[in-house]
């Protein structure tokens, strides 16, 4: 029989597999008496050295990550570790008990900080996202008698479902033929580069390949990705369309293909859409092309239709800038905790902190399973 160990209050515990990936923790009172798997290892530690908390901090250093990965057996992903070079490896200065709970509540108090400036940063995304939203749901609403109400079957030219033909999952080369996965359609974000090389044993279908102005509509997926609207930016003369996209050609003489990518993504011609969809579970669920010819669109004149696509892609180019900008601070964050943690070990983050000699690892003694 395996014999299996009775986790309590502040033991380190780690599994001895894929230790690379950082699976160090402290128990709290919530695991006392929690059963720990063969494959997990526990020492208790030291209280009248260490505190608990600070040795908690101590695992989500890089450089400690990357000594346990040194000292780790094993050529592929699920390394090994030895308990004891655990405890051998890392080493590290102390301060007395009492400066380091002063250290573990600067820590604290500064990771603190940290995660509230993510919420904001998170908080300035959404609040960008919905105002582009909103500005959609209310310039592709009908404003005046100008607008004309038709359906889709009315504003465009030619409706054609896709092939699926077996693919490895790998994207086609330059000058190679690939065939379009549902997620090359991102709400009014057409991506290439998401295909499946077509296999050279089989022949292309040249009329599926799509071009700039097409309209491409997921039709068949999970419920969140069904529906899903993107118009192509440029040519892809090797790229087709796969059954589960329908592809749209506008009528030029009625709508501009951007303009009518932006209506079929607006809440006045997705609400048609959205009660239509079909399917047993919302995992898989579908829409037709006859509910797709129904779905109402609404449209002015031709001059009006590009000012109002201009307008909204100003708007969107504000939004994409402001995450970039959002996306920077969220790297500057994530790389603030670990300097901390890095001067915290230092001695440096508290001004009358003196760390003690060089020591290893503080535990009484390691109990492994």
């Amino acid at each position: 029989m395996r014999e299996y160990q009775r986790a309590s209050v502040n033991q380190l515990m780690w599994c001895k597999v894929d230790t690379k990936n950082g699976a160090f923790g402290v128990t709290t009172e919530d695991h006392a008496g929690c059963l720990a798997s063969p494959n997990m290892c526990l020492a208790d530690i030291d209280t009248n050295i260490i505190d608990p908390r600070l040795l908690q901090k101590l695992f989500m250093m890089p450089t400690v990550v990357d000594a346990i990965t040194a000292a780790s057996l094993g050529t592929t992903n699920r390394q090994y570790l030895k308990p004891q070079e655990v405890l051998d490896t890392i080493r590290l200065r102390l301060p007395s008990l009492i400066e380091q709970k002063r250290l573990v509540a600067r820590i604290e108090e500064l990771a603190a900080q940290i995660q509230e400036a993510r919420t904001l940063r998170h908080q300035a995304t959404q609040e960008a996202e919905a105002l582009y939203s909103q500005q959609l749901s209310i310039v592709m609403m009908p404003h005046d008698e100008g607008w004309k109400r038709e359906t889709v079957v009315d504003v465009i030219e030619s409706m054609d479902a896709g092939w699926s033909p077996q693919c490895d999952d790998l994207p086609a080369k330059e000058g190679e033929w690939g065939v379009l996965k549902t997620t090359s359609v991102q709400w009014c974000n057409f991506q290439a580069e998401h295909n499946k090389a077509l296999p050279q044993s089989l022949q292309p279908i040249p009329h599926l390949a799509v071009k700039k102005g097409d309209i491409l509509v997921t039709r068949a997926g999970p419920r969140k990705r069904v529906a899903v609207v993107a118009a192509v930016r440029r040519d892809e003369p090797f790229l087709t369309i796969s059954d589960k996209l329908i592809r749209l050609r506008a009528n030029l003489q009625k709508i501009e293909p951007r303009f009518l990518e932006l209506s079929l993504a607006s809440p006045f011609s997705q609400e048609h859409l959205v009660q239509r969809k079909t399917g047993l579970a919302d995992a898989q669920v579908n829409i037709s092309q006859t509910i797709l010819k129904a779905t109402p669109v609404a449209y002015p004149s031709l001059i009006e239709q590009c000012r109002i696509v201009a307008e909204l892609d100003r708007l969107q180019a504000e939004v994409e800038r402001l995450k970039s900008l959002q996306s920077e601070t969220a790297r500057e964050l994530d790389a603030l905790l670990p300097a901390i943690l890095d001067r915290a070990f230092k001695g440096e983050l508290l001004e009358k902190s003196k760390p003690s000699g060089m020591s290893t690892l503080p535990f009484r003694h390691p109990t492994t399973t």
